[in-house]
Formats: C-alpha cells, sequence, structure tokens
C-alpha cells in the first residue's frame, strides 16, 4: 500500500551468501506459546450474521474479492482503502450497484496517504478485512488488522521473512482472530477433485506431489509507476529463491495432510538457473537510462527445490516467472496405487481407470475423463459452481469467497488456518537462504509449535 522506498526494500529483502556459510539450517524457534494464547488450527470463531468488511488496496485482486462479497447475503462494504482515488470511486460504485442500492451504500472512502489504512481501521472497526497490496505491506497489516479487532485475509504470500511469519501467528492467537492466506488454487476444480480422490484412497499412500508456479510475467514491468509491476519488478531484482510458491504447493500440502495431524515439512534444499531473461528482456524494451536498466536482476529464470516431511515424502516446487513457456502448476499427487497429475489432467492407476484404460502403463485423459468427474468433482464444487463459475480465475475466487463468508456467517473453522499460511510461504525466505548456501538445507520452523500432530485435517466439506 505504501509507496517502495528502494532502501527498506534493501534493507529488507537482500540476502547475503557470507551471512549464511557458517550457519544454514534455520533455528525453529521452539517456544512455548504463552498462557493467554489460542491454538489456532481448527480454531471457529463466534458466527458474524452480517459481516462488515473493510478492504485495503482495490487496484486489481481487492477489487475483484470486493466484488464477489458485495454480492453474497449478510454482507456489508464499510470501507475501502487504496492509495488512488480513482480506485476507492471506482469500486465504490460496484459495490452500491452489487447491493441493488439496499446494501453497500455508504462505505467510508480513505486515499491519498500511505498510512490511510490505518485511520480506516482505528474509525471503522470491521468485523474483517480483505488486504491485496503489495507483498512488503502484508504482514504489518494483517497484523494491524487483527490488533483491532478484526479477522484478515490476505493475499499471497502471507508476509515475507519468516519474522513476519510469527509475528502474525502470535498476533492470531493472542487476539483470537483468524488470519487466512487466500490460496485462491485449492478451490479450483481438478484441486478439489485430486483432494476428493485421495481421501477415498484412490492412489493409496500419497508419498511424492510435484508443485510449480510457471506463468512468464514479464509484460507487468510495463506497470512502471502503479500497479503490479512497479513494486514486483524490485523483488525479482533483490531476490534469488522461489518468491512465490503457495500456488502449487498449497493443494498438494492439503493433499498430504501436511500439518494436518499426518505430516509436515521437515526441510527444503533449493536452487537457481543464472539470472537471464529479465536482463535481457529489459535490454530489449528500455533504454539505458531508464529505472528498471539500473537493477541487477539477481532472482534466478528457474528455481527448483525439494521439499522433504517429517515422514519422509518428497515434494518438488518450481517457480519461473521469466521464461517463455506455457503456464502450469504441475499438481501432481503419486501414490502407492497410482498418480493424479495436472496442466493436462490425467490420471493412471495400478490395473488401469475404470472403463478407460487397462494399466498404468498409459494415461487417461482428454475427453476420457468426463466419466471421472462425474463420479469425483468434489462436493463442494458441486454445491457451488453454478454460483460461482463466472467470477474470477475459472470460478475458483467466487468459490474461495463463498466459503470464507459462509464459514464466518456459521462459525466454522476456516478450510485454510494462519499456521498453512506461514508454513506455505516460508519456502520463499528458505528456499533464498539455500540458495544462497549453495543448496544447503533449511528447516522448517513449527509455527503450530507441536499442535500440527493433534490437528484435525481438511475434510471433504459439503
Amino acid at each position: 500500500m505504501s509507496t517502495f522506498k528502494r532502501r527498506d526494500f534493501l534493507k529488507k529483502t537482500s540476502l547475503s551468501a557470507a551471512a549464511f556459510a557458517a550457519s544454514t539450517i534455520l533455528p525453529t524457534r521452539q517456544t512455548a506459546r504463552p498462557a493467554s494464547s489460542t491454538y489456532m488450527g481448527d480454531f471457529a470463531a463466534t458466527p458474524i450474521v452480517n459481516i462488515r468488511a473493510a478492504f485495503i488496496g482495490v487496484g486489481a485482486r481487492g477489487g475483484d474479492h470486493l466484488s464477489f462479497f458485495a454480492s453474497l447475503p449478510g454482507t456489508e462494504v464499510v470501507a475501502i482503502s487504496d492509495l488512488y482515488e480513482d480506485n476507492v470511486l471506482k469500486w465504490k460504485k460496484k459495490a452500491i450497484e452489487l447491493g441493488n442500492g439496499q446494501r453497500h451504500t455508504k462505505p467510508k472512502l480513505y486515499f491519498g496517504d500511505p498510512n490511510q489504512w490505518k485511520v480506516m481501521l482505528d474509525e471503522v472497526k470491521p468485523d474483517v478485512v480483505f488486504i491485496a497490496t503489495d507483498w512488503n505491506n502484508h504482514a504489518p497489516m494483517a497484523i494491524r488488522a487483527m490488533n483491532s479487532g478484526a479477522h484478515a485475509f490476505v493475499e499471497v504470500p502471507i508476509a515475507v521473512t519468516l519474522q513476519e511469519m510469527w509475528d502474525i501467528t502470535d498476533t492470531s492467537e493472542k487476539t483470537r482472530k483468524h488470519c487466512m492466506m487466500m490460496e485462491n488454487v485449492n478451490y479450483n476444480r481438478d484441486e478439489l477433485m485430486f483432494l476428493n480422490m485421495v481421501r477415498l484412497g484412490l492412489i493409496g499412500e500419497p508419498l511424492h506431489a510435484e508443485a510449480a508456479y510457471i506463468h512468464e510475467l514479464r509484460f507487468q514491468q510495463k506497470e512502471e509507476l502503479r500497479g503490479t509491476g512497479s513494486w514486483r519488478t524490485l523483488q525479482y531484482a533483490e531476490r534469488n529463491g522461489n518468491l512465490y510458491p503457495t500456488h502449487g504447493l498449497g493443494p498438494v500440502a492439503q493433499y498430504m495432510n501436511i500439518a494436518r495431524g499426518e505430516d509436515t515439512f521437515k526441510s527444503v534444499v533449493s536452487y537457481s538457473t543464472p539470472a537471464r531473461g529479465r536482463s535481457l528482456y529489459t535490454d530489449k524494451n528500455y533504454p539505458s537510462d531508464h529505472k528498471w536498466s539500473a537493477l541487477d536482476f539477481k532472482g534466478g529464470d528457474m528455481n527448483t527445490s525439494i521439499i522433504k516431511t517429517k515422514i519422509g515424502r518428497t515434494i518438488l516446487l518450481q517457480w519461473d516467472e521469466t521464461s517463455p513457456r506455457p503456464y502450469t502448476r504441475h499438481n501432481l499427487i503419486q501414490g502407492t496405487h497410482g498418480t493424479l497429475a495436472g496442466f493436462p489432467t490425467r490420471i493412471a492407476l495400478e490395473g488401469g481407470v475404470e472403463g478407460i484404460t487397462d494399466s498404468h502403463h498409459r494415461w487417461a485423459q482428454g475427453s476420457d475423463l468426463s466419466a471421472i468427474y462425474e463420479k469425483y468433482d468434489h462436493p463442494l464444487y458441486k454445491r457451488l459452481n453454478e454460483k460461482t463459475k463466472n467470477s474470477g480465475h475459472g470460478g475458483m475466487d467466487g468459490m474461495m469467497m463463498y466459503r470464507i463468508v459462509e464459514c464466518l456467517q456459521k462459525g466454522l473453522p476456516l478450510d485454510q488456518n494462519v499456521y498453512e499460511g506461514c508454513l506455505w510461504s516460508a519456502v520463499a525466505p528458505l528456499s533464498e537462504r539455500s540458495v544462497a548456501s549453495d543448496g544447503s538445507p533449511q528447516s522448517f520452523p513449527d509455527f503450530t509449535r507441536g499442535n500440527w500432530s493433534d490437528t484435525k485435517r481438511l475434510e471433504i466439506v459439503t
């Protein structure tokens, strides 16, 4: 939300290989939970019949969140904050339209000064706050929102540094307020169906997964003064690791019941290729005196990491927003009796896939899968698809928002808890440390302080 200051950015995110040469395994901070705190793994808050929501950052993703939230019954948009007046005016108008002039009629608007969001929290006291700003502001905003009495819902990643993730966890436990990272991909049709199939035991015991976010986004550099590229380009320049792990990782972590009773992440090793693509793109598209030309892009074009879990399972994780290649999240889960894979969607089971293949040596894919979708589509998808299919990213955005509102109104535990958001996001700083120390393994913090083993797995909600 606030304007980037290069000195602050460097201080917060720069890494030094020499700093990690002597000690590459990160301490896990196994400290006792204060007596006044509450473990939030299965936490269910008091039901909120009419949810009063404030939005911080409505330039891109935040506006989409507001749009679908405002269309749901039992909701009220009470405040909108953004750096730019045109953004808040645009989404105020949209909210009023979605409320048919009966709801969202008087949202308070905050813009201009980078600290107006703080004034908003103090004045409005919303029930929930949706945060869709630059990454460096996610943690400070979520923490202040919880301390002001609101549940916080944060775009990915939940935070940039491990210390911020601990601070988010501590604040959530202290205030008894949810802090959910809005990992929308967990609500995609295939990811939901794979979760259902894994729960039904179709692939046996899951042993290995593959996840990725491979999405060529060099065009974002055109957003020089405002928009995603204006701040994200600096992240690419100064950091070297997997900076955006959760879209691919979130779903496979839930297939494996990570941090939910069965297993958790233990360590990660990470390597990056040389950094080439961003510099080549900049040289081709910008003059030598442009501000992007002054950047030394340190982040490798492709980062490949391997996560080892506590019980010995593996997850191959990749990230590349630079190379000219088609989009993929991999989305592969492999077990003792078969494999489910994405991009394209395909299935192989020992003995074959019913009515399609006669062995695991050939994928069932394409039009052959229509009967599989009919039989194994997740109950949540079947219930909500018609209501949410016109929302962003093929309907997954709307389904996520629908579930957030539903859980808050009914007083149910959220589908993603604060510890999952922190654990999945922790890959970014840990991968940076591993890359800087030539692939040395880095231990994951246990944000649950040991309570993951008693946390209920995510059920197949209907």
